[in-house]
């Protein structure tokens, strides 16, 4: 049995009719063993109607900046703090995205700091342009946080096609707490302009913040799809290093899984990535990620050896995980890795 007088079954019956309230969600969100196994379950035959030749879709992930704006308190990536600071070069970065093309890459995440110096952003769409000129083909996907407006639609008619803008929590004062040089407004107003600059939209949350509870979480599940997304993901919290948040305990690895399952349930068309940040703080999770109905990848294939241990966003000792490892875990999901994106 669940918590509470409600059954497994009931839960499960309730999410397969598509009642989705809080109290259901709540409920769900803390199954265990046979009872998780239930949920996974109904996540996977979700992910496989919509998906049905059980692809993954394989992300290269370029991390073209550590230089960052925010100071939020669950990152070692900071304004204030004291790493090596670098941005790669635009004759650089664009090697490096021709290289992973020609390596057979179709799907590029170019992530970084927040940082909306205009020089930045304008070298960022020059290098877009001048790929896909020859290589339509390549999906972009961004992850470059808070811009103004008509940054989004500068990199937009650049010919990026994704990006991904996290709410972090859709309780506002867990929202402001945790990144204390923004506020939870001004992110909403951020992904409106996303929106309506015509990306792919990705959002998501992260599990185990400082003060979030299983109706915070329930809540968020609920917020995220009012959205029209085509990605949505749930990362573990962990705490980092040198965050303020530091010394805070570990995000629970089992609630931010069923997060997963029921962001499939709640939205069976989208996209949702299985993170190394599973992996740290559990071995073996990332298989769980697919399990729990996943179809997305990220290799970190793309930042030079020399800068990955500059971009310390969850720990200064991060997983990076390798083509190997992915094509292991899926073959144990009973998927396959797709050369292409599952959509454009």
């Amino acid at each position: 049995m669940a918590e509470g007088n409600v059954s497994t079954d009931e839960i499960i019956k309730s999410l397969e009719q598509g009642i989705f309230v809080r109290e259901i969600l709540a409920h769900a969100l803390l199954l265990k063993s046979e009872e998780q196994k239930a949920l996974f379950k109904l996540s996977r035959e979700k992910r496989d109607l919509a998906f049905p030749d059980k692809s993954v879709e394989v992300r290269s992930v370029l991390e073209i900046s550590n230089i960052c704006k925010q100071g939020c308190n669950y990152c070692s990536m900071g304004e204030k703090m004291s790493f090596q600071k670098y941005t790669i070069e635009e004759s650089s970065l664009l090697s490096l995205m021709e290289y992973l093309y020609q390596k057979g890459r179709r799907v590029l995440l170019l992530q970084s700091g927040e940082n909306n110096d205009q020089k930045y952003i304008d070298m960022i769409s020059r290098c877009i342009e001048k790929i896909k000129e020859n290589h339509r083909d390549f999906i972009f996907i961004l992850c470059l946080g808070n811009l103004s407006r008509e940054q989004y639609f500068q990199l937009r008619r650049a010919g990026a096609d994704r990006y991904v803008l996290k709410f972090e929590s859709s309780n506002p004062v867990i929202y402001n707490n945790a990144k204390p040089n923004d506020t939870f407004a001004n992110r909403m107003r951020c992904i409106e302009y996303v929106l309506e600059a015509g990306y792919i939209l990705g959002s998501g949350n992260i599990v185990g913040l400082p003060g979030q509870t299983i109706s915070d979480i329930a809540d968020d599940l609920l917020f995220i799809h009012k959205y029209n997304l085509g990605m949505n993901s749930s990362t573990v919290f962990i705490p980092a290093e040198c965050s303020v948040y530091k010394n805070e305990p570990y995000g629970d690895v089992d609630t931010t899984l069923n997060t997963m399952a029921l962001m499939r349930i709640m939205n069976p068309q989208r996209l949702m990535p299985t993170t190394s940040s599973l992996e740290k703080a559990r071995k073996g999770s990332q298989l769980s990620g697919l399990e729990a109905g996943a179809n997305t990848v990220t290799i970190h294939d793309g930042t030079p050896e020399e800068y990955r241990s500059f971009f310390p966003i969850y720990s200064v000792n991060r997983l990076a995980p390798k083509s190997k490892h992915f094509e292991t875990i899926v073959e144990k999901a009973y998927m396959k890795l797709s050369k292409n994106a599952l959509y454009a």
